[in-house]
Protein backbone atom coordinates (compact mmCIF):
# COMPACT_ATOMS: atom_id res chain seq x y z
CA UNK A 1 0.00 0.00 0.00
CA UNK A 2 2.74 2.41 0.83
CA UNK A 3 4.49 1.84 -2.10
CA UNK A 4 1.07 2.42 -4.34
CA UNK A 5 1.32 5.48 -2.30
CA UNK A 6 4.51 6.50 -3.22
CA UNK A 7 3.80 6.00 -6.93
CA UNK A 8 0.77 7.97 -6.89
CA UNK A 9 2.36 11.29 -5.10
CA UNK A 10 5.57 10.64 -7.58
CA UNK A 11 3.14 11.07 -10.53
CA UNK A 12 1.24 13.62 -8.84
CA UNK A 13 4.41 15.78 -8.64
CA UNK A 14 5.64 15.13 -12.28
CA UNK A 15 2.67 15.94 -13.28
CA UNK A 16 2.49 19.49 -11.97
CA UNK A 17 6.07 19.97 -13.10
CA UNK A 18 4.37 18.58 -16.86
CA UNK A 19 1.79 20.95 -16.43
CA UNK A 20 4.24 24.04 -15.60
CA UNK A 21 6.19 23.62 -18.81
CA UNK A 22 2.88 23.60 -20.88
CA UNK A 23 3.61 27.54 -20.58
CA UNK A 24 7.68 27.25 -21.03
CA UNK A 25 8.52 24.13 -21.41
CA UNK A 26 11.09 23.09 -19.42
CA UNK A 27 13.83 20.40 -20.89
CA UNK A 28 14.56 17.27 -18.73
CA UNK A 29 17.97 15.83 -19.80
CA UNK A 30 18.51 12.61 -18.40
CA UNK A 31 21.46 12.91 -16.24
CA UNK A 32 19.99 10.19 -13.79
CA UNK A 33 18.93 9.84 -10.35
CA UNK A 34 20.97 12.19 -7.40
CA UNK A 35 23.47 10.03 -6.12
CA UNK A 36 22.60 8.99 -2.45
CA UNK A 37 25.60 10.47 -0.82
CA UNK A 38 24.07 13.96 -2.97
CA UNK A 39 20.22 13.72 -1.64
CA UNK A 40 21.07 14.27 1.95
CA UNK A 41 22.69 17.61 1.62
CA UNK A 42 21.34 21.37 1.55
CA UNK A 43 20.34 23.13 -1.44
CA UNK A 44 20.84 26.49 -3.00
CA UNK A 45 18.85 28.53 -4.87
CA UNK A 46 20.93 31.40 -6.76
CA UNK A 47 18.96 34.61 -7.95
CA UNK A 48 20.19 37.02 -10.24
CA UNK A 49 18.47 40.20 -10.42
CA UNK A 50 20.24 41.70 -13.34
CA UNK A 51 21.10 45.21 -12.95
CA UNK A 52 20.63 45.62 -9.53
CA UNK A 53 22.73 48.49 -8.37
CA UNK A 54 24.65 47.68 -4.95
CA UNK A 55 22.47 50.59 -3.26
CA UNK A 56 19.28 50.00 -4.73
CA UNK A 57 17.78 48.30 -1.76
CA UNK A 58 18.88 50.98 0.32
CA UNK A 59 18.35 53.95 -1.84
CA UNK A 60 14.54 52.55 -2.97
CA UNK A 61 13.73 50.45 0.13
CA UNK A 62 13.56 46.95 -0.75
CA UNK A 63 12.16 45.50 2.66
CA UNK A 64 12.36 42.10 1.58
CA UNK A 65 15.89 41.97 0.42
CA UNK A 66 16.79 44.14 3.66
CA UNK A 67 15.17 41.48 5.60
CA UNK A 68 17.09 39.08 3.89
CA UNK A 69 20.42 41.11 5.20
CA UNK A 70 19.51 41.18 8.86
CA UNK A 71 18.79 37.22 8.75
CA UNK A 72 22.23 36.29 7.02
CA UNK A 73 24.42 37.89 5.40
CA UNK A 74 24.75 40.87 2.56
CA UNK A 75 27.57 43.13 1.27
CA UNK A 76 26.41 46.92 1.56
CA UNK A 77 28.75 48.49 -0.17
CA UNK A 78 28.99 46.30 -2.82
CA UNK A 79 29.99 43.17 -4.83
CA UNK A 80 32.63 44.24 -7.18
CA UNK A 81 32.36 43.15 -10.51
CA UNK A 82 34.51 41.58 -13.40
CA UNK A 83 35.71 44.07 -16.36
CA UNK A 84 33.62 44.25 -18.76
CA UNK A 85 30.79 44.84 -15.80
CA UNK A 86 28.29 43.10 -18.64
CA UNK A 87 25.71 40.44 -18.34
CA UNK A 88 26.82 37.72 -19.93
CA UNK A 89 30.82 37.73 -18.66
CA UNK A 90 29.85 38.55 -15.14
CA UNK A 91 26.92 36.05 -15.15
CA UNK A 92 29.20 33.48 -16.40
CA UNK A 93 31.75 34.43 -14.12
CA UNK A 94 29.56 34.03 -11.01
CA UNK A 95 28.76 30.21 -11.78
CA UNK A 96 32.62 29.54 -12.67
CA UNK A 97 34.63 31.81 -10.51
CA UNK A 98 37.17 32.59 -13.36
CA UNK A 99 37.59 36.22 -14.96
CA UNK A 100 36.05 36.51 -18.24
CA UNK A 101 39.66 35.79 -19.99
CA UNK A 102 40.00 32.89 -18.36
CA UNK A 103 36.38 31.49 -19.30
CA UNK A 104 36.39 32.97 -22.58
CA UNK A 105 33.19 34.76 -22.54
CA UNK A 106 34.90 38.34 -22.93
CA UNK A 107 31.94 40.56 -23.88
CA UNK A 108 28.08 39.90 -24.70
CA UNK A 109 29.07 39.87 -28.32
CA UNK A 110 32.65 38.77 -29.62
CA UNK A 111 34.86 37.99 -32.51
CA UNK A 112 37.33 34.48 -32.09
CA UNK A 113 39.90 35.27 -34.87
CA UNK A 114 40.77 31.49 -34.95
CA UNK A 115 37.40 30.26 -35.19
CA UNK A 116 36.49 32.68 -37.71
CA UNK A 117 33.17 33.25 -35.95
CA UNK A 118 31.47 35.81 -33.58
CA UNK A 119 29.54 35.15 -30.32
CA UNK A 120 26.76 37.16 -29.68
CA UNK A 121 24.59 36.82 -26.53
CA UNK A 122 21.29 37.05 -28.90
CA UNK A 123 22.43 34.18 -31.09
CA UNK A 124 20.53 30.59 -30.03
CA UNK A 125 23.36 29.21 -31.89
CA UNK A 126 26.41 30.94 -30.44
CA UNK A 127 25.10 31.04 -26.89
CA UNK A 128 23.62 27.26 -26.95
CA UNK A 129 26.77 26.36 -28.34
CA UNK A 130 28.73 24.50 -25.30
CA UNK A 131 32.71 25.19 -27.15
CA UNK A 132 32.53 28.82 -26.55
CA UNK A 133 32.77 28.17 -22.85
CA UNK A 134 35.35 27.39 -20.66
CA UNK A 135 35.77 26.95 -17.09
CA UNK A 136 33.09 24.43 -14.84
CA UNK A 137 29.95 26.02 -14.07
CA UNK A 138 28.14 25.04 -11.35
CA UNK A 139 25.35 23.14 -12.51
CA UNK A 140 28.14 20.96 -14.74
CA UNK A 141 30.15 20.59 -11.67
CA UNK A 142 26.96 19.14 -9.61
CA UNK A 143 26.15 16.72 -12.69
CA UNK A 144 29.33 15.62 -12.59
CA UNK A 145 29.26 14.76 -9.22
CA UNK A 146 25.96 12.80 -9.21
CA UNK A 147 23.85 16.01 -8.00
CA UNK A 148 20.98 16.69 -10.21
CA UNK A 149 20.81 20.93 -11.40
CA UNK A 150 17.96 23.00 -12.66
CA UNK A 151 18.39 26.49 -14.17
CA UNK A 152 15.67 28.88 -14.86
CA UNK A 153 17.69 31.10 -17.24
CA UNK A 154 21.58 31.83 -16.82
CA UNK A 155 23.90 32.33 -19.14
CA UNK A 156 25.38 28.95 -20.53
CA UNK A 157 23.18 27.25 -19.59
CA UNK A 158 21.06 26.29 -22.37
CA UNK A 159 25.06 25.17 -23.71
CA UNK A 160 26.01 21.25 -23.71
CA UNK A 161 29.38 22.49 -21.47
CA UNK A 162 32.24 19.94 -21.00
CA UNK A 163 29.49 17.87 -22.98
CA UNK A 164 27.13 18.11 -19.65
CA UNK A 165 23.55 20.05 -19.53
CA UNK A 166 21.64 20.41 -16.11
CA UNK A 167 18.91 17.80 -15.75
CA UNK A 168 16.07 20.82 -15.95
CA UNK A 169 16.72 24.09 -18.08
CA UNK A 170 14.76 26.32 -20.18
CA UNK A 171 15.26 28.18 -23.61
CA UNK A 172 15.40 31.97 -22.51
CA UNK A 173 11.79 33.61 -22.87
CA UNK A 174 11.63 36.87 -21.00
CA UNK A 175 8.14 37.20 -21.07
CA UNK A 176 7.78 34.26 -18.72
CA UNK A 177 5.88 35.53 -16.37
CA UNK A 178 7.74 36.79 -13.17
CA UNK A 179 5.42 34.53 -10.50
CA UNK A 180 5.40 31.36 -12.78
CA UNK A 181 8.75 30.86 -12.32
CA UNK A 182 9.16 31.10 -8.70
CA UNK A 183 5.96 28.52 -9.31
CA UNK A 184 8.44 26.35 -10.94
CA UNK A 185 11.21 26.47 -8.27
CA UNK A 186 8.92 25.22 -6.25
CA UNK A 187 7.53 22.89 -8.29
CA UNK A 188 11.59 21.30 -8.82
CA UNK A 189 11.96 21.51 -4.94
CA UNK A 190 9.05 19.24 -4.46
CA UNK A 191 10.15 16.47 -6.97
CA UNK A 192 11.27 13.07 -5.25
CA UNK A 193 14.27 13.01 -3.41
CA UNK A 194 16.15 11.16 -6.09
CA UNK A 195 15.00 13.79 -9.22
CA UNK A 196 14.88 17.06 -7.04
CA UNK A 197 17.70 19.54 -8.00
CA UNK A 198 20.34 20.87 -5.32
CA UNK A 199 21.72 23.42 -7.11
CA UNK A 200 18.59 26.10 -8.78
CA UNK A 201 19.36 29.25 -10.65
CA UNK A 202 16.73 32.09 -11.23
CA UNK A 203 16.76 35.27 -13.31
CA UNK A 204 15.10 38.37 -13.52
CA UNK A 205 15.94 41.40 -15.75
CA UNK A 206 13.24 44.05 -14.71
CA UNK A 207 15.86 46.35 -13.03
CA UNK A 208 18.24 46.50 -15.73
CA UNK A 209 15.74 46.93 -18.32
CA UNK A 210 14.55 49.58 -16.48
CA UNK A 211 18.03 51.63 -15.67
CA UNK A 212 18.85 51.38 -19.61
CA UNK A 213 15.33 53.14 -20.78
CA UNK A 214 15.37 55.71 -18.02
CA UNK A 215 18.07 56.04 -15.92
CA UNK A 216 19.56 55.01 -12.26
CA UNK A 217 17.76 57.58 -10.62
CA UNK A 218 14.18 57.37 -12.56
CA UNK A 219 11.16 56.23 -10.86
CA UNK A 220 10.89 53.65 -13.25
CA UNK A 221 13.90 51.74 -11.77
CA UNK A 222 12.22 52.46 -8.31
CA UNK A 223 9.04 50.54 -9.22
CA UNK A 224 11.58 47.67 -10.88
CA UNK A 225 13.03 47.27 -7.37
CA UNK A 226 10.11 47.37 -5.66
CA UNK A 227 8.51 44.53 -8.20
CA UNK A 228 12.04 42.20 -7.80
CA UNK A 229 11.88 42.90 -4.20
CA UNK A 230 8.19 41.44 -3.78
CA UNK A 231 9.16 38.71 -5.90
CA UNK A 232 12.05 38.03 -3.39
CA UNK A 233 9.78 38.01 -0.63
CA UNK A 234 7.04 35.62 -1.88
CA UNK A 235 9.73 33.41 -2.98
CA UNK A 236 11.53 33.08 0.34
CA UNK A 237 8.32 32.35 2.00
CA UNK A 238 7.75 29.64 -0.13
CA UNK A 239 11.05 28.40 0.13
CA UNK A 240 10.16 28.11 4.35
CA UNK A 241 7.82 26.72 3.14
CA UNK A 242 8.83 23.55 1.90
CA UNK A 243 10.80 22.72 5.13
CA UNK A 244 14.05 22.05 3.59
CA UNK A 245 17.50 23.53 3.84
CA UNK A 246 17.32 25.71 1.54
CA UNK A 247 19.98 28.45 1.54
CA UNK A 248 18.68 31.89 -1.11
CA UNK A 249 21.43 33.70 -2.64
CA UNK A 250 20.28 37.17 -4.18
CA UNK A 251 23.15 38.85 -6.12
CA UNK A 252 23.27 40.49 -9.67
CA UNK A 253 25.70 40.98 -12.01
CA UNK A 254 26.46 44.73 -12.71
CA UNK A 255 25.37 48.08 -11.38
CA UNK A 256 24.09 51.10 -13.57
CA UNK A 257 25.22 54.23 -14.11
CA UNK A 258 23.74 57.43 -15.89
CA UNK A 259 25.45 57.69 -19.20
CA UNK A 260 27.33 60.37 -20.29
CA UNK A 261 27.53 62.23 -23.43
CA UNK A 262 27.00 60.80 -26.42
CA UNK A 263 28.54 57.81 -28.00
CA UNK A 264 31.93 58.00 -28.74
CA UNK A 265 33.03 56.84 -32.15
CA UNK A 266 36.07 55.46 -32.52
CA UNK A 267 36.48 55.22 -35.92
CA UNK A 268 36.33 59.49 -36.52
CA UNK A 269 40.21 59.04 -34.75
CA UNK A 270 41.27 56.52 -36.96
CA UNK A 271 41.07 54.22 -40.31
CA UNK A 272 39.21 51.14 -39.34
CA UNK A 273 38.46 49.88 -42.70
CA UNK A 274 41.43 46.58 -41.91
CA UNK A 275 39.90 45.69 -38.33
CA UNK A 276 36.73 43.56 -37.73
CA UNK A 277 34.80 45.00 -34.97
CA UNK A 278 32.29 44.10 -32.30
CA UNK A 279 31.07 47.10 -30.30
CA UNK A 280 34.18 48.40 -29.26
CA UNK A 281 36.44 45.97 -29.30
CA UNK A 282 39.01 45.99 -32.15
CA UNK A 283 40.74 42.76 -34.29
CA UNK A 284 43.00 44.06 -36.71
CA UNK A 285 44.22 42.22 -39.73
CA UNK A 286 47.80 42.52 -39.28
CA UNK A 287 50.23 44.12 -36.05
CA UNK A 288 51.02 47.40 -38.09
CA UNK A 289 47.02 48.11 -38.61
CA UNK A 290 47.05 46.83 -34.87
CA UNK A 291 50.18 49.38 -33.65
CA UNK A 292 48.65 52.25 -36.32
CA UNK A 293 45.60 52.16 -34.55
CA UNK A 294 46.81 52.13 -31.07
CA UNK A 295 48.98 55.07 -31.61
CA UNK A 296 46.08 56.91 -33.72
CA UNK A 297 44.07 56.45 -30.62
CA UNK A 298 46.17 57.46 -27.75
CA UNK A 299 46.91 60.58 -29.56
CA UNK A 300 43.00 61.63 -29.32
CA UNK A 301 41.52 63.94 -26.72
CA UNK A 302 38.78 61.92 -25.97
CA UNK A 303 36.72 60.27 -22.88
CA UNK A 304 38.85 56.97 -22.96
CA UNK A 305 42.47 55.32 -22.22
CA UNK A 306 43.94 53.12 -24.92
CA UNK A 307 46.33 49.67 -24.13
CA UNK A 308 48.17 47.26 -26.29
CA UNK A 309 45.81 43.85 -24.81
CA UNK A 310 49.41 42.85 -23.16
CA UNK A 311 49.78 46.17 -21.76
CA UNK A 312 46.40 46.09 -20.05
CA UNK A 313 46.56 46.96 -15.93
CA UNK A 314 46.89 44.02 -14.13
CA UNK A 315 43.60 44.92 -12.00
CA UNK A 316 41.30 44.41 -14.77
CA UNK A 317 42.13 40.96 -15.73
CA UNK A 318 41.87 41.60 -19.44
CA UNK A 319 45.31 40.78 -21.34
CA UNK A 320 45.71 37.10 -21.89
CA UNK A 321 42.71 36.56 -23.99
CA UNK A 322 43.12 36.97 -27.67
CA UNK A 323 38.64 37.42 -27.91
CA UNK A 324 39.21 40.72 -26.14
CA UNK A 325 40.83 41.86 -29.33
CA UNK A 326 43.93 44.84 -29.85
CA UNK A 327 44.26 47.77 -28.87
CA UNK A 328 41.75 47.43 -26.09
CA UNK A 329 39.42 50.89 -25.05
CA UNK A 330 38.98 51.39 -21.85
CA UNK A 331 35.73 54.32 -20.87
CA UNK A 332 37.08 56.92 -18.68
CA UNK A 333 33.68 57.75 -16.30
CA UNK A 334 30.56 56.19 -18.25
CA UNK A 335 30.92 57.08 -21.45
CA UNK A 336 29.27 54.69 -24.60
CA UNK A 337 31.83 53.17 -27.30
CA UNK A 338 31.32 52.29 -29.96
CA UNK A 339 33.98 51.38 -33.23
CA UNK A 340 31.63 52.78 -35.56
CA UNK A 341 29.56 55.09 -36.01
CA UNK A 342 26.42 54.85 -38.40
CA UNK A 343 26.98 54.79 -42.43
CA UNK A 344 25.76 57.90 -44.51
CA UNK A 345 21.51 57.70 -44.33
CA UNK A 346 21.53 55.07 -41.29
CA UNK A 347 19.85 55.69 -38.60
CA UNK A 348 21.67 56.09 -35.31
CA UNK A 349 21.17 54.01 -32.07
CA UNK A 350 18.77 55.48 -29.37
CA UNK A 351 20.88 56.66 -26.83
CA UNK A 352 19.90 55.23 -23.40
CA UNK A 353 19.81 56.82 -19.96
CA UNK A 354 21.85 54.25 -18.13
CA UNK A 355 24.77 51.95 -19.04
CA UNK A 356 27.12 50.09 -17.40
CA UNK A 357 30.03 47.50 -18.74
CA UNK A 358 33.17 50.07 -17.10
CA UNK A 359 36.10 49.69 -14.85
CA UNK A 360 34.21 49.53 -11.54
CA UNK A 361 37.40 51.00 -9.81
CA UNK A 362 36.22 53.84 -11.90
CA UNK A 363 32.76 54.27 -11.56
CA UNK A 364 31.86 52.82 -8.45
CA UNK A 365 28.38 52.80 -9.76
CA UNK A 366 29.06 49.17 -11.57
CA UNK A 367 28.84 47.32 -8.24
CA UNK A 368 26.63 44.83 -8.03
CA UNK A 369 24.34 43.56 -4.82
CA UNK A 370 24.73 40.69 -2.91
CA UNK A 371 22.34 38.79 -0.41
CA UNK A 372 22.36 35.79 1.10
CA UNK A 373 20.28 33.49 4.10
CA UNK A 374 19.59 30.29 4.98
CA UNK A 375 21.18 27.10 7.20
CA UNK A 376 24.57 27.40 6.14
CA UNK A 377 24.66 31.01 6.65
CA UNK A 378 26.08 32.95 9.92
CA UNK A 379 22.76 36.14 10.78
CA UNK A 380 23.39 39.80 10.59
CA UNK A 381 27.22 39.08 8.65
CA UNK A 382 28.24 42.39 6.86
CA UNK A 383 30.71 41.51 4.22
CA UNK A 384 33.68 44.01 2.97
CA UNK A 385 33.33 44.22 -0.82
CA UNK A 386 34.30 41.81 -2.56
CA UNK A 387 35.09 40.35 -6.17
CA UNK A 388 32.68 38.11 -8.07
CA UNK A 389 35.01 35.41 -9.16
CA UNK A 390 34.62 34.84 -4.83
CA UNK A 391 31.09 33.30 -5.11
CA UNK A 392 31.89 30.00 -7.47
CA UNK A 393 33.71 28.29 -3.97
CA UNK A 394 31.36 30.13 -1.69
CA UNK A 395 28.27 27.51 -3.31
CA UNK A 396 30.60 24.83 -4.22
CA UNK A 397 31.15 24.81 -0.14
CA UNK A 398 27.72 24.91 0.61
CA UNK A 399 26.82 21.90 -1.49
CA UNK A 400 29.46 20.03 -0.15
CA UNK A 401 31.11 19.80 -4.19
CA UNK A 402 34.56 19.61 -4.69
CA UNK A 403 35.50 22.39 -6.96
CA UNK A 404 38.33 23.05 -9.04
CA UNK A 405 41.16 25.86 -8.94
CA UNK A 406 39.68 29.07 -10.02
CA UNK A 407 40.65 32.41 -9.56
CA UNK A 408 38.33 32.92 -6.13
CA UNK A 409 38.80 31.70 -2.97
CA UNK A 410 36.80 30.45 0.22
CA UNK A 411 38.93 32.24 2.37
CA UNK A 412 36.88 35.69 0.86
CA UNK A 413 33.34 34.46 2.30
CA UNK A 414 33.91 31.86 4.76
CA UNK A 415 32.92 34.66 7.55
CA UNK A 416 29.61 34.11 5.96
CA UNK A 417 29.39 30.54 6.55
CA UNK A 418 28.12 28.82 9.59
CA UNK A 419 30.84 26.69 11.77
CA UNK A 420 28.86 23.33 10.58
CA UNK A 421 28.96 24.68 6.94
CA UNK A 422 32.80 25.36 6.94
Amino acid sequence: MLTRLRLFFTALLLCSVFTLAQTAPVITVDNGPNALVQERKHYVVLVSLDGFRYDYAKKYGATHLLALAKQGASAPDGMIPSYPSLTFPNHYTLVTGLYPEHHGIVANSFYDEQRKERYSYTDSKTNGDGTWYGGTPLWVLAEQQGMRSACFFWPGSEAAIRSVRPSYYLHFDNKFPDEERIDQVVAWLKLPEDKRPHLITLYYSNVDHAGHEHGPNSPQVAEAVKEVDSLIGKLHDRLDALHLPVDLIVLSDHGMAREEGPWINLDQYTDLSNFTTVGSLLYGNSETDVERAYEKLKAADSNFVVYRRAQMPSWLHYNSNPRAGDPIIVPKGAHAIRARGPEAGEQDHTPTMGMHGYDPRDVPEMKATFFAAGPDIRQGVTLKPFENVNVYPFIAKILELQAPPTDGSLNILSTALTDAAR
